[in-house]
């Protein structure tokens, strides 16, 4: 509350049947006023309502579990009690999935007093998978789900996470459907910034995000074999999840904290952190979280600092124009010592430099990735080959 009463008005004016809809409302152990505010709804409300209450749980998967178990209809949609929906989103992904017998439907989000993902919202597509789209970097539970789909993997939320919980469910289940569609001509969520900042994404321990970048990382190294499709998909926890942790938030940290971010991080960059994830990014994250990993963490500030003042690397050309290095910090410094390939940019960056020659640099840039992988320990030859 008061969040709620909007929320449960924008179910009320969906342009779906209210014949075709449930709603299953779980009161986490609320103590303002929730849990009465939704036996009112329930009481009024056109389509069934079924108000589970229960004790607190601390945390979003419980409940989301609660209701998923009680559900009925062909799909589910997870809706937060801050937020709401567009009035027709429920019946423009219901008609996608029947459309194109997709198991995952996304549904354009847009902020209010909050920033929302963007990167997937390009064009609508009717089938797609999680390799060939942005779909990646949206992995919270506001999604239409099949619930064919999660009964027969047994999909549920991860309990024993305090955050991230939504983005390993959402993963797992690109992964298994059969098809994602995206809704992009039509905004279908509100995502809502409370005023008071209490967002349970906002909120916790850094340990969490650890927990739930490792959760993350362990299940696409399960699903998806070593190659560039793991590779592709790895790019999501190591940026979103992790990169922040080395950031401004840092420099602040003290140094207890530093060290053991740094021992938190460790098996998980050795173990999956490689030139082929690292040629994803763009070069200052791709900089920063090489300096993570080969444990040269006293270069970082100057870094940090230089990419939060919103400054501008000097562009470096060679090879008649074909290759584009990013001049950040500590480029080719005798002492720091770091290989020129971590400032290579990639195509993306280097079309904003003036006198950039692609067509030609695409040649040049897979010989030089053929001579890395040679350069590299069997371990990391294995990871980067296609």
């Amino acid at each position: 509350m008061p969040y709620l009463v909007e929320c449960l008005a924008s179910v009320e004016h969906q342009t779906l049947d209210p014949a075709r809809m449930e709603v299953i409302a779980v009161d986490d152990g609320s103590t303002d006023g929730t849990g009465e505010y939704l036996e009112e709804f329930a009481a009024r409300a056109a389509m069934p309502v079924t108000v589970i209450r229960q004790e607190n749980s601390g945390g979003p998967s419980g409940p989301r579990n609660v209701g998923l178990a009680k559900a009925a209809g062909r799909y589910v949609f997870f809706l937060d009690a801050d937020d709401r929906l567009g009035p027709e989103a429920l019946e423009r992904m219901v008609a996608m999935a029947d459309k194109n017998s997709t198991d995952v439907v996304l549904g354009k989000v847009e902020g209010i007093n909050r920033k929302a993902p963007q990167s997937m919202w390009g064009e609508t597509l009717g089938r797609t998978d999680v390799f060939s789209s942005n779909i990646k970097f949206a992995l919270s539970a506001q999604k239409l789900f099949r619930r064919a789909l999660l009964e027969r993997h047994s999909m549920r939320f991860d309990e024993s996470l305090w955050t991230g919980e939504d983005a390993l469910f959402t993963m797992e289940a690109y992964l298994r459907a059969d098809g994602v569609s995206v809704v992009a001509d039509y905004p279908c969520y509100y995502l809502v910034g409370r005023e008071d900042g209490k967002h349970v994404t906002k909120s916790g321990s850094y340990t969490l995000r650890f927990d739930s970048a490792r959760a993350l990382i362990n299940l696409i190294a399960e699903m998806v074999p070593a190659g560039p499709r793991r590779d592709g998909l790895m790019v999501r926890p190591f940026k979103v999840t992790l990169l922040p942790q080395f950031g401004p938030k840092f420099l602040k940290d003290t140094d207890e904290v530093r060290q053991h971010k740094l021992e938190l991080v460790k098996p998980l960059m050795d173990a999956h952190w490689n030139p082929e994830v690292a040629r994803r990014l763009k070069v200052h994250e791709r900089l920063q979280l090489h300096l993570v990993a080969v444990g040269r963490t006293e270069l970082l500030p100057d870094v940090v600092e230089f990419v939060r003042a919103k400054k501008k690397p000097t562009p470096v050309l060679e090879k008649r124009g074909t290759c584009v290095y990013l001049g950040y910090p500590h480029f080719r410094s005798k002492a720091a010592g770091l290989p020129d390939w971590i400032y290579l940019a990639e195509p993306r960056e280097a079309r904003a430099v003036k006198g950039y020659r692609e067509e030609a640099a695409n040649n040049v840039l897979r010989r030089a990735l053929r001579k890395l992988r040679r350069s590299l320990p069997t371990r990391d030859v294995k990871a980067a080959a296609a």
